[in-house]
C-alpha cells in the first residue's frame, strides 16, 4: 500500500487528496476527473454549469437536469423549509447583489436587498420527481447550492474510493474535511482536524479533533468579508433580513458521518441563539459540533468532548 497526496485549486478553493491504496496515482487521476465534472454541474458561480441553466429559465420553463442535481436540490429545498433553519438555496440573488468574497464586493441599498428578498422563496423551486426537472417560478430567481454542494461532492467522492476499496483516504475541500479508514501516518491511526482560531491566522487552531469515518465542517464569520465604513460585513446572510446573520457565534463546527449533513447543519444553524444551537447538537443523534464565540469561548457538544483536545484557553 501507498500514500499519495495531491492538491489543486478548484470551485474557489483549495482541494487536497490523501490516498492509500495499491494505486493511489489512478485513484487521484479519476478524483480530479470527477471534482472538474462536479463543479461544471453545480457551480453557482460559471455561467454555463448545469445549475446556472435553471438559473437562466427561472419563470419561462422547467429544465431536466441530471439526477445527482435533482437530487442535491431536492434535498437543499427540503431543508430550506425545515424549522429552524438559517439554509435557504433560493439565496441566490442575495448572494450575487452582496457577491461577498470577490473583489466587487459591496454595500447593496436597502431598497437593492428587499428587490431580492422577494425572489429567495423556496417554496417557489418547483420539482418534478418523474421528469427529473426543476423549475424557478419567478424570473430572476437563482439557486445557490454553494452551502452544501462542497460536502455533497466529498461524499461522491468518497464513496467512489470506498468502491475501489483503499485502505483509507482524506478529502478537503477547503476546510471540508471527510475521512476513512484508519490513519497509518498517526501511531493512534485517529485523523487529527483542527479547530481554527478564528481571531488569529489561518493554521492557528483553538483545538484538534481526532476522528474515524467521519466529516468535518466549519462556517466562520472571520474569512469571507469586506470592510465598508468602519463595518465589517461577512457572507453568512440572514435569510429573513437579506444582511450578514448577528450573532454572538464566531464560528460552528458540526462533525457527523457525511460531509453533506454537517454542511446542511452548520447552514441551517449558524445564527441561532448559542444556548439553542448546543441543545439541538446534543438532542440530535446524526451531529456532534463546537461552537467559538467571539470572544473566543469554546462550548462542545457532551458526545464529542472526548475526542477533542484544546490547545487555547479562553
Amino acid at each position: 500500500m501507498t500514500i499519495q497526496t495531491y492538491s489543486l485549486k478548484l470551485m474557489g478553493t483549495k482541494i487536497d487528496l490523501q490516498i492509500d491504496s495499491d494505486d493511489p496515482n489512478f485513484l487521484i487521476q479519476k478524483c480530479v476527473q470527477q471534482l472538474h465534472m462536479y463543479d461544471q454541474r453545480f457551480s453557482a458561480n460559471d455561467e454555463h454549469s448545469e445549475l446556472m441553466l435553471v438559473n437562466h429559465k427561472a419563470g419561462l420553463q422547467p429544465v431536466k437536469v441530471h439526477p445527482q442535481l435533482y437530487d442535491l436540490i431536492t434535498l437543499g429545498k427540503k431543508h430550506s423549509l425545515e424549522k429552524p433553519s438559517y439554509l435557504n438555496i433560493a439565496i441566490g440573488p442575495l448572494v450575487k447583489n452582496w457577491h461577498i468574497g470577490f473583489q466587487d464586493a459591496h454595500l447593496p441599498s436597502s431598497e437593492s436587498i428587499q428587490r431580492s428578498l422577494k425572489l429567495t422563496n423556496p417554496e417557489w423551486i418547483v420539482l418534478n420527481d418523474l421528469e427529473h426537472s426543476v423549475f424557478l417560478k419567478e424570473q430572476g430567481m437563482q439557486i445557490d447550492l454553494g452551502a452544501i454542494a462542497k460536502g455533497y461532492i466529498a461524499d461522491q467522492i468518497m464513496d467512489y474510493l470506498i468502491s475501489q476499496s483503499v485502505t483509507s483516504a482524506m478529502i478537503n475541500l477547503g476546510g471540508n474535511v471527510l475521512v476513512h479508514g484508519p490513519n497509518r501516518q498517526r501511531p493512534d491511526q485517529k485523523w487529527y482536524i483542527g479547530i481554527q482560531n478564528p481571531t488569529k491566522k489561518r493554521g492557528e487552531n483553538v483545538g484538534i479533533l481526532k476522528i474515524t469515518d467521519q466529516s468535518v465542517v466549519t462556517s466562520g464569520i472571520y474569512e469571507r468579508n469586506f470592510h465598508y465604513k468602519g463595518k465589517t460585513y461577512h457572507h453568512i446572510f440572514d435569510p429573513k433580513t437579506g444582511y450578514p446573520v448577528e450573532t454572538d457565534m464566531a464560528s460552528l463546527t458540526v462533525v457527523s458521518k457525511r460531509s453533506v449533513d454537517c454542511e446542511i447543519w452548520t447552514t441551517r444553524l449558524f445564527g441561532l441563539p448559542i444556548a439553542e444551537v448546543l441543545r439541538i447538537l446534543n438532542e440530535n443523534p446524526m451531529i456532534e459540533g463546537i461552537i467559538v464565540t467571539k470572544d473566543n469561548h469554546i462550548l462542545i457538544s457532551e458526545s464529542l468532548k472526548k475526542h477533542y483536545n484544546t490547545l487555547y484557553s479562553s
